[in-house]
């Protein structure tokens, strides 16, 4: 096969003077390829974490065909692409992981074209070795025109972006599970793409799943049929053009619950109830969304309640978002992540960023817009209590970075890393401060005027920083010469931390709470601490203020507050990072048990953190908790924490965890099938910082609102 492949390859190239983006002579290229495929790795061009020749070929639509595979858990599939010949090009680039490609062929002519695979082109000058790094090379020579190409593909088990879940690891532990998480650059394990944010097309896909089941896309069902007497196809269509990042499938046994005619909630049985009451105010949300800056582009705004593995708070799929469970908190108090995820169908999904390297264009304009919305919905006093805790943040994650300064600029240089080290608060927070500068600056109304010019003139395109300073600069603050005066865009953007200016802000209810904090810290009396009334920012904001010193001061306020039993996660996670600074010894089950019931990176990486810095001791008691529940965690999850505990080889056929139903830690148990291996992201930091209404922040991470975006 390889021998006759390399045969249409050399055929190819016979009449090539010249050849790739790289400006390398024919005679070395052909000389090369008459070895062995591998030997077109000098060849290929990385450029912002993607192989594929985007300048040349440029993908416009794609149809796709996958069959759903939980037996074996992989899609089979199949995809008919449409690229516009930009500049001709004898080959086709795209990026690949975790896969076997079957065949290509040119639709137009039905001719077959020659494709290899080429593994990590550039070794340890690329992408990390193993991780979303091949290339699939395509045979175009001699197509003048669009290219209308055909792949067959059959994902592995292994694939980063697909998490394959046993019954035992869902909410109902009826039914298996699959879900997608394609951001940044994990959408090339599960499709052959050109993996990169600058380029958008539209989509349609025909899916065959279990007649028992239901299925979600980034798109909107158009229809559905009988495939055989147990799987049924169902349609879907994107018409409007999107990024790789934002491909998204998920397929399970769940429930929709119609909010409105414009949303509505998927969710298991055993769990919709609850979501449909936690979700009651997405309605007023969308119309405040929509009320700023805008229609929504998008059809429908539903979401989907994933399990408990999901790594992250949430992903604004279009038509779609994905939803971690831990924001089912009983009181709607986190449902400020509705509220980010909402707002990326304007900043991210309509105007998205260029590279990865400007990231913040997408997240900081989204904490910016998530605060605008929940301001409108519940008012100023509780948008500032999140602006007050992402500032606490952000100094936390500043003070995590001090040894990695470039990293902490609004606009990266991330070269061949992988995108999700551009995950932490600096795109996030930093950024949504910056706004609020210009907004301060200029004025709300005017900004608000800018913006959703902003968002119509740039629709379904990219934005670069420079670009951004450009229009910013142009279509508002010079209007009037006074309104960039001291704003140092440049230092903001392109300058380590935060510079001065500042916006101003301030929360009288966190600023109360951090009184209360302070006086608990110096008379140890419970009784100075009224939680009458409080909230989750409330008790986020007097957990990170206690200065508590050992479990005798733990056992009083659980005591008086049963924080340990609390089922809220935000709560939970930094109760149990004091628990291990104190050694609180009551707290570890439930601790234990937490960790077994709950995958969100978020939550997992403060907690395991503060157990393998605690002691020698503390740490391996940590990694066999880890140990423990590994199997149930998603990739990105468990390569953060794969790292954390130095591990460098797990036999993943060995273990799978079965998620509980109720407070018992998880047990080892013998896998049935061919588990996942670790792939994903690193984690993101967390320490000290000061409100700026003087509230101090001590020694705990933040579990505040990093991921009302993603973590």
């Amino acid at each position: 096969m390889i021998g006759r492949r390399i045969g249409l390859f050399l055929t190819m190239l016979l009449a090539l003077a010249a050849v790739s983006a790289q400006s390398v002579e024919a005679p070395a290229y052909r000389s090369a390829l008459a070895k062995r495929p591998s030997d077109l790795r000098p060849f290929l061009t990385l450029h912002n974490q993607s192989y594929a020749n985007v300048s040349e070929w440029l993908l416009k639509d794609l149809k796709l065909n996958l069959q759903v595979d939980f037996d074996h858990q992989r899609l089979k599939a199949s995809g008919e692409y449409r690229f516009q010949n930009v500049s001709s090009s004898p080959w086709l680039v795209l990026d690949v992981q975790d896969m076997q490609v079957l065949r290509a062929i040119d639709m137009e002519t039905q001719r077959p074209l020659a494709f290899a695979i080429i593994e990590n082109p550039y070794g340890s000058r690329g992408l990390p070795s193993g991780v979303h790094s091949h290339a699939l090379v395509v045979e175009t020579q001699g197509i003048t025109g669009d290219l209308h190409l055909r792949l067959e593909w059959m994902t592995e088990p292994q694939s980063a972006a697909l998490q394959w879940l046993e019954p035992s690891q869902t909410h109902d532990k009826q039914s298996p599970f699959l879900f997608s998480q394609s951001q940044a650059i994990l959408a090339r394990s599960w499709v052959p793409l050109q993996d990169c944010p600058s380029v958008r097309f539209a989509y349609q896909a025909e899916v065959t799943i279990p007649s028992s089941m239901e299925v979600v896309m980034s798109a909107v069902p158009v229809g559905q049929s009988q495939a055989d007497s147990l799987h049924r196809r169902v349609l879907f269509e994107q018409k409007r053009p999107i990024p790789s990042y934002l491909l998204a499938l998920a397929v399970g046994e769940f429930e929709y619950q119609a909010l409105n005619d414009k949303c509505g909630v998927y969710a298991e049985p055993g769990l919709i109830k609850k979501a449909v009451w936690e979700f009651a105010d997405l309605p007023a949300m969308i119309d405040s969304a929509e009320a700023l800056y805008g229609p929504y582009a998008w059809g429908r705004y539903d979401v989907l309640v994933l399990p408990p593995s999901f790594p992250f708070g949430g992903m604004e799929n279009p038509c779609v978002t994905f939803a971690t469970p831990t924001i089912i908190a009983g009181d709607r108090s986190l449902t400020s992540l509705l509220a980010h995820e909402l707002a990326h169908s304007w900043s991210g999904n309509l105007v998205t960023n260029h590279t990865w390297d400007d990231f913040w264009l997408n997240e900081g304009f989204t904490v910016y817009f998530e605060g605008r919305i929940m301001e409108k919905v519940y008012g100023k006093g509780y948008a500032d209590m999140l602006t007050v805790l992402g500032w606490s943040d952000l100094q936390s994650t500043l003070n995590e970075m001090r040894d990695a300064p470039d990293d902490t600029h609004l606009h990266l240089d991330l070269g061949t890393r992988d995108p999700d080290d551009g995950l932490t608060d600096i795109a996030y927070e930093k950024g949504r401060f910056f706004l609020m500068l210009v907004e301060q600056r200029v004025g709300r109304v005017p900004f608000d005027a800018f913006l959703k010019r902003y968002f119509e003139s740039h629709a379904f395109g990219t934005m670069s920083s420079e670009k951004f300073i450009e229009v910013l600069n142009r279509d508002l603050l010079d209007q009037n010469p006074e309104w960039d005066m001291d704003l140092e865009i440049e230092a903001w953007i392109y300058g380590e931390g935060v510079p001065q200016p500042w916006p101003l802000f301030s929360s009288q209810e966190l600023s109360r709470v951090a009184l209360m904090a302070q006086t608990f810290n110096r008379t140890l009396r419970v009784e100075d601490i009224q939680t009458e009334g409080f909230t989750t920012h409330h008790w986020l904001c007097l957990l990170r203020n206690l200065e508590l010193k050992d479990s005798a001061q733990m056992a009083k306020l659980d005591k008086a507050f049963a924080i340990t039993q609390k089922e809220n996660a935000e709560i939970a996670c930094l109760w149990f990072v004091h628990a291990v600074h104190c050694q609180y010894r009551l707290a570890y089950a439930a601790m234990e048990s937490f960790l077994g019931q709950v995958g969100r990176r978020k939550f997992l990486m403060p907690i395991y953190e503060a157990l393998a810095a605690q002691s020698p001791e503390s740490r391996e008691e940590g990694l066999a908790m880890y140990v423990r529940v590994r199997p149930g965690y998603h990739s990105v999850s468990r390569q953060s924490l794969d790292e954390l505990f130095e591990l460098e080889h797990v036999d993943e056929h060995s273990m799978m965890l079965h998620m509980p139903s109720s407070g018992a830690v998880p047990a080892l148990i013998e896998a049935p099938r061919e588990t996942r291996s670790p792939e994903g992201s690193n984690s993101d930091g967390s320490g000290n910082g000061t409100t700026r209404d003087g509230g101090t922040l001590r020694d705990v991470p933040p579990a505040g609102d990093d991921d009302d975006k993603k973590n």
